[in-house]
C-alpha cells in the first residue's frame, strides 16, 4: 500500500515537471513578441530595449527558463504584462467568480443528471428514459460558445430578461441584499448555459451504470427478500455508484475550469478562464505560465484525491493496493 503512493506521488510530480517544462517552451516558440502587445508602436526602440531589460527578456533563454523555473517552485509569478498588477492579484480577484459560475453549475448538472439518470434507469422504456437518453445525445452533439450564443442573444438581447455582459451591474448596488441578488441575476444566465450542456451527459452515464447494478445478484437477493424497492435502489444500487460518481467528478473538475474560458468570454465576465485566454492572446508569460501551471496542479491533485476516495467507499480497490 505504501509503494502505492510512493509511486502515485512520483508519478505526480513527474507530470507537473513535464508541464512546467512544455509550458515555458510552447510560449517561447510561438510567434510574435510580448512587448508588441504591451507597447504602442510609435515608442522609440530605446524604451522597448527598456521594457525588455524591466520584464528579463534580453536574458538569454537557459536563464529566463531558471528563473522561471523559480517562480513556478515558490509560486511568486511576478507581474503580468498586460496590466501591470501582480499574477497572484489578478487570479484572486478573478477566482471567485470562477468558483462561483463553476460550483453552481457543477453541482446542478450533478445533482440534476444523477436523479434523471436513477429515474431513467428504474423506468425502462418510458418516455423520461427516452428523454434523458436524447439529451445525452443533444449535449454532445452541439458546441457550447454556440448554445451559449443561442441563449445570449434570445435571453439578454431579443427578450431582455438577463444582463448582456458583466459580473455585476455598473454601478453596483450598495445595500448587501441588493448586491447579492444583482450578482446572481448576472451569472444566472452563464450557469443555466452550463447546467443544460452537461446535465444530459451525467444523466446518461448514471442511467447506465444503474441499469447494470440494477441487475447484479445483490439486487435480486433484495427483492426476494421483500425490500422496499426506496431502499434497494438508495441504500444498496446507489452506493454501489458513488465510486464511479466520485471519480467522475474529480477528475472533470479541470476541464471544467478549462471550459470557463468559452463561458466567460461569452458573457464577459471577470473570471479566471477569461484571463487565461487573453494572456495566451497577449504572450503574457507570466500570467499565462501560472494559470497553466496552477490548472496542472488542480489536475494532479484531483487524481490523486479521486484515488483515495474510491478505496474509501470501495474496499475491494483497498485490497488490492495492499498487494501491490
Amino acid at each position: 500500500m505504501k509503494n502505492y503512493w510512493l509511486r502515485r506521488v512520483a508519478g505526480s510530480f513527474l507530470v507537473l515537471l513535464v508541464v512546467l517544462i512544455l509550458n515555458f517552451l510552447l510560449f517561447r516558440l510561438m510567434p510574435g513578441d510580448p512587448v508588441a502587445s504591451i507597447l504602442d508602436p510609435r515608442f522609440s526602440p530605446e524604451a522597448k530595449a527598456e521594457l525588455q531589460r524591466l520584464y528579463g527578456l534580453d536574458k538569454p533563454l537557459s536563464f529566463k527558463f531558471l528563473l522561471y523555473m523559480k517562480q513556478m517552485v515558490t509560486f511568486e509569478f511576478g507581474y503580468s504584462f498586460l496590466t501591470g498588477r501582480p499574477v497572484w492579484d489578478e487570479l484572486a480577484s478573478r477566482l471567485p467568480n470562477t468558483v462561483a459560475l463553476l460550483g453552481s453549475a457543477l453541482f446542478l448538472s450533478a445533482l440534476l443528471g444523477t436523479w434523471l439518470g436513477i429515474q431513467a434507469a428504474l423506468e425502462r422504456g418510458r418516455w423520461l428514459e427516452k428523454m434523458v437518453l436524447w439529451s445525452g445525445a443533444v449535449s454532445f452533439s452541439f458546441p457550447s460558445f454556440f448554445v451559449q450564443l443561442v441563449l445570449l442573444m434570445t435571453f439578454a438581447y431579443a427578450i431582455p430578461v438577463f444582463p448582456l455582459r458583466g459580473s455585476i451591474s455598473v454601478p453596483p448596488p450598495t445595500a448587501f441584499w441588493a448586491r447579492v441578488s444583482d450578482y446572481m441575476w448576472h451569472l444566472a444566465l452563464p450557469v443555466s448555459s452550463l447546467v443544460l450542456l452537461s446535465f444530459g451527459g451525467w444523466a446518461l452515464y448514471v442511467r447506465n451504470l444503474m441499469v447494470r447494478v440494477m441487475g447484479e445478484d445483490f439486487i435480486l437477493m433484495g427483492r426476494a427478500r421483500g425490500l422496499p424497492q426506496k431502499r434497494i435502489v438508495w441504500n444498496h444500487a446507489f452506493r454501489t455508484l458513488l465510486p464511479p460518481l466520485l471519480t467522475i467528478l474529480l477528475l472533470s473538475l479541470p476541464g471544467v475550469i478549462s471550459g470557463a474560458v468559452i463561458t466567460e468570454t461569452v458573457f464577459s465576465l471577470h473570471g479566471v478562464g477569461r484571463f487565461l485566454l487573453e494572456a495566451v492572446t497577449g504572450q503574457d508569460y507570466p500570467a499565462a505560465g501560472a494559470s497553466f501551471y496552477l490548472l496542472a496542479i488542480m489536475t494532479v491533485f484531483c487524481n490523486l484525491v479521486a484515488d483515495l476516495l474510491y478505496g474509501l467507499v470501495d474496499p475491494r480497490v483497498r485490497f488490492e493496493r495492499r498487494g501491490r
